[in-house]
C-alpha cells in the first residue's frame, strides 16, 4: 500500500500525502497557492465521473479538475 498513484485514482473518503506534482511551473504555483504541495495530507470528499474532484487539504475544501488531479502524485495513508 506504499504505491504512488495520481490523486484521480483515490475514492471518496480516502486520504493520502502529496508526494510530487508532475506538471510545469504554472501548475505547481497554482496548486501551491491553493495549499496543495508535497507533504500535505489531502482527503477526497467527492468525485464526479464528469467533473472535478473535491478535496480537503489543510482544512480547506478545493475543487480540482480531472486533468490537474491526474498530475498530483500521492501516497495513500
Amino acid at each position: 500500500m506504499d504505491m504512488i498513484v495520481p490523486l484521480s485514482e483515490l475514492k471518496p473518503g480516502e486520504s493520502a500525502v502529496v508526494v510530487d506534482i508532475a506538471g510545469g511551473s504554472g501548475l505547481r504555483s497554482r496548486l501551491y497557492a491553493m495549499g496543495v504541495a508535497p507533504g500535505v495530507i489531502i482527503r477526497v470528499l467527492e468525485k464526479y465521473q464528469f467533473g472535478p474532484v473535491v478535496v480537503e487539504a489543510g482544512g480547506t475544501r478545493l475543487a480540482v479538475g480531472k486533468g490537474m488531479s491526474a498530475k498530483i502524485l500521492v501516497r495513500r495513508l
